[in-house]
């Protein structure tokens, strides 16, 4: 429904769906950021190690973090998030008769 007051609606212009899921290539963006970030502390993990050499409990724990972060960054990028539960609607109606009479059986 058109409103006057607001002037005519332009037919390309979107609706919005509050309810909608984001775009594909919006996921895909905000997956491909993520990979990047958790790529991106390996390499400062593994300078930390080595400016931390003479500590070695603490070189040895930049170093255990830097080795699973591309396993986990791979699993998280590729990882799409759950489909959101739908209560679908059915049409439902009452089963009604064709015919309310009742036929002839003949046995022969």
């Amino acid at each position: 429904m058109n409103d006057p007051s607001r002037g005519p609606r332009d037919e390309a212009e979107p609706v919005l769906i509050t309810e909608a899921a984001p775009s594909y290539e919006d996921e895909h963006a905000a997956r491909k950021r993520k990979y990047m970030l958790m790529m991106g502390m390996r390499f400062p993990c593994l300078v930390l190690a080595g400016v931390f050499y003479h500590t070695w409990w603490l070189a040895l724990l930049f170093i255990v973090i830097s080795v699973p972060l591309p396993w986990v960054a791979v699993l998280i990028a590729n990882d799409r998030p759950p489909r959101k539960a739908e209560e679908v609607s059915r049409y439902q109606r009452e089963a009604r008769q064709l015919e309310h009479r009742e036929h002839r059986v003949i046995e022969g």
